[in-house]
């Protein structure tokens, strides 16, 4: 089946195998890539939409770096969150802050678990492979804002608590748990799944997609206040990486003989 599917032999590096991990890296970089992109778009358009902005298409893109190229770390919405907040609109200023996350990626999140219904149910493996990526670059959206950057004093979450005047503690409450929530049934029911489903009876893709989850949630994601958005950012991001990341990944190692949990 596998390799009628993919050309692809276990344990053999042949010519097949290097396209579809070129195109498996390819497809890593591009989910990131949108749901990067479609977060910061989605601040610049409630911008826009709300009158604090004239073009939603202006983001910042920054230089023309390798390390631009691939994690897209110079882009950034550019929105005056000051000119917000002087104009004495913290609610707008809120909006913008949140929608980032909601609708960037909030809304992807719930259609890619969609299509990656569609493609089970169709056997599309490729389609199913996107679709859970896709779904695992908006979760790390969701953790790299909530918890890890909610107690610091700048970007998404500070605006947020700032425009409503809440502690970040209701911040963690009230989306703590619906991020929770998605977690679970990310790894314990969606990777599960996906395992047998893109990589049918091949250990070694089953280990390599949960390293990968385990990883780009805890370990890229989970990491992002380690410096320069203080100290509480900074202990929550080494909890991620030294101990949820090893955690998880031990609890949805796959294991033989284990049926499929469903998506």
């Amino acid at each position: 089946m596998w390799a009628e599917v993919w050309g692809y032999t276990p344990g053999i590096m042949s010519r097949q195998t290097v396209r579809f991990w070129a195109f498996f890296a390819l497809l890593l970089w591009g989910t990131h890539a949108l749901g990067y992109l479609l977060h910061e778009y989605a601040h610049s358009f409630t911008a826009w939409a709300l009158g604090f902005k004239a073009n939603p298409f202006a983001l910042i893109y920054g230089r023309p770096t390798v390390q631009n190229f691939i994690f897209l770390s110079d882009v950034d919405e550019n929105v005056d969150y000051g000119a917000v907040f002087s104009a004495g609109k913290g609610y707008v200023a809120s909006l913008i802050a949140l929608n980032g996350m909601l609708i960037g990626n909030g809304i992807p999140y719930f259609l890619s678990i969609g299509v990656y219904s569609f493609a089970r149910k169709r056997g599309r493996r490729m389609l199913g492979l996107f679709a859970f990526l896709y779904c695992l670059m908006n979760l790390g959206n969701f953790i790299d804002y909530v918890p890890v950057r909610t107690f610091t004093t700048h970007a998404d979450m500070a605006n947020l608590e700032r425009g409503l005047r809440l502690s970040p503690w209701w911040i963690v409450s009230v989306l703590g748990l619906p991020i929770a929530i998605a977690f679970w049934h990310f790894f314990m029911r969606m990777l599960p799944d996906a395992r047998d489903f893109v990589f049918p009876g091949v250990r070694v893709g089953q280990a390599i997609l949960t390293v990968l989850s385990a990883f780009t949630i805890f370990g890229y994601y989970g990491t992002s206040g380690m410096s320069g958005y203080g100290e509480v950012s900074r202990r929550i991001s080494v909890f991620s990486i030294c101990i949820a990341f090893p955690a998880v990944l031990i609890a949805c190692w796959p294991r033989r003989g284990k049926p499929m949990a469903g998506a």
